[in-house]
């Protein structure tokens, strides 16, 4: 009998309809997480233990051990591809997934791949996060994005930032636009808007809910927020791009090495 054969099967059998897997959507918004450098959620993530939990995960293996090394095999390369379209190096993305799969070989238990698989991730993430803040040597501005990287869900003013780093709004004010291109208000409202599309694309989130969660005044607020940045609704965004989520990227120098 050949593996085709074998399929049919399984794919007839009693025990394939007892098997459910997750849906895809916190899936997608993990990798995003990393991709954009979102280091708190993937250490919650991490933290929460959901690489190892089983339930609505894919067997790859009878073997427990070897089954979580194979899901960390697809992480890692899915994290890569991820990182370098959002900018990482290549040959920095590749000798970096090569470094990790490479320790798998020296791993044998639940708890060591787990641990190694929370340290790729989060190597990665924090990587990503220096890219995203390489654009300027202001310690001020620095701080600024950074704050409201980790407050994006709050509503964040410039009266907020300056109190918090200590300087005036104004001076704050013209160092950011000095420095960004941009306002503090035109880039608060570019964050979220990013936030907003990773939502829409991998979650199920309601508009309401987004823009409760993005503290949006109003629903209506964050619609027009939105298609102003945008150029489209947010519900149309969502029709078009709906777990639209692997548009690898099809440059010639990514095929050679994966």
């Amino acid at each position: 009998m050949n593996y085709q054969d074998e399929w049919l099967l399984y794919e007839a059998g009693d025990d394939i309809d007892e098997v459910e897997h997750r849906p895809p959507t916190e899936e997608f918004l993990f990798y995003q997480a990393v991709a954009s450098g979102n280091v708190e959620a993937v250490r919650k993530n991490c933290e929460q233990g959901r690489f190892v939990e089983s339930e609505g995960v894919g067997v790859l293996s009878r073997n427990l051990v070897t089954n979580l090394k194979y899901h960390f095999v697809i992480t890692t390369a899915m994290v890569t591809r991820l990182c370098r379209q959002h900018g990482m190096e290549l040959e920095q993305a590749f000798r970096l997934s090569d470094f990790y799969i490479q320790k798998l070989d020296d791993i044998h238990s639940v708890e060591g791949v787990q641990s190694l698989h929370d340290e790729m991730v989060i190597d990665f993430t924090e990587k990503m996060r220096r890219h995203f803040r390489s654009d300027t040597n202001s310690k001020h501005i620095n701080a600024c994005k950074e704050y409201i990287y980790s407050h994006i869900k709050e509503r964040i003013t410039i009266e907020d930032l300056a109190d918090e780093f200590g300087v005036s709004a104004s001076y704050l004010s013209r160092l950011f636009k000095q420095e960004t291109g941009v306002s503090v208000s035109a880039y608060i409202r570019e964050q979220k808007i990013e936030v907003a599309k990773n939502l829409l694309r991998f979650s199920e989130y309601s508009m309401i809910d987004i823009a409760n969660r993005l503290s949006f005044s109003s629903q209506s607020h964050f619609i027009q927020q939105f298609r102003e940045a945008v150029g489209m609704t947010p519900k149309k965004y969502r029709d078009e791009y709906y777990m639209v989520q692997w548009e690898m990227s099809t440059e010639p120098e990514n095929t050679e090495k994966k």
